[in-house]
């Protein structure tokens, strides 16, 4: 009687094939990881030492990592050893992680928070325009609650304040009477009420929790 060489079980055309693309190599790859996070755009503060670099070593940081950094603006808090950066990023969920856990990394930084959407955002931008049309420019100002601070009879600069959305209205709508220069501060903000805007959010007192249970010696992000 022949014997049947080969492994158990039913023939390959009949055996269930596993979901997913496989690379060159012919290994499959992972639906879960290959999938494509959509990116969003959110605000972190960072807490920093006052000293000399360390808005290179930040603006290092992003350089070598590639992140998507929208805005970036540094300035000293109520405490004159300490400075505050605050960040607007438009990253995957993954590469907004990434950004807080490498600033975490760096030696100067005190704490890093992502902010709540809620959080109070504002921008400042000077815009000069022509003013060839002085009441219609002054109506438009006007609508935008903008500040003269500069005037002549070729052009008036205007200072506005908000959020974002709103300076983008302002310039869309001072486009009619012809833009002459614009200079945007970039986005600052601070958490809303008692909520400390360089304290942890619930979320991630929960997460540095987890993460000083499994602490690992510093490491430089070069090294990373």
């Amino acid at each position: 009687m022949t014997r049947e060489r080969g492994l158990e079980g039913p023939p390959p055309e009949e055996r269930e094939t596993p979901a997913g693309r496989r690379n060159t190599q012919g290994i499959r790859i992972d639906p879960e990881v290959e999938a494509t996070h959509e990116p969003r755009r959110t605000v972190i503060s960072a807490l920093v030492e006052h000293e000399p670099g360390v808005l290179s070593d930040v603006s290092g940081l992003f350089s070598r990592r590639q992140f998507n950094i929208e805005s970036l603006t540094v300035g000293p808090t109520e405490d004159e050893s300490r400075a505050r950066i605050t960040l607007v990023v438009e990253e995957p969920d993954p590469g907004i992680e990434q950004i807080k856990k490498q600033l975490r990394k760096l030696i100067p930084v005190v704490s890093v928070r992502e902010l709540e959407p809620d959080a109070m955002r504002r921008e400042l931008a000077l815009i000069k325009v022509e003013s060839d049309r002085p009441d219609q420019v002054a109506a438009v100002a006007s609508m935008y609650d903008a500040k003269t601070v500069d005037s002549c009879p070729a052009t008036a600069t205007f200072e506005i304040t908000g959020a974002r959305q709103k300076i983008d209205a302002a310039i869309e709508t001072f486009e009619q009477f012809g833009i002459r220069e614009i200079s945007r501060t970039g986005t600052t903000a601070l958490a809303r009420g008692t909520d400390e805007t360089t304290g942890p959010s619930p979320a991630e007192a929960t997460e540095s929790t987890a993460d000083e249970a499994n602490h690992e010696p510093y490491q430089p992000a070069d090294d990373d």
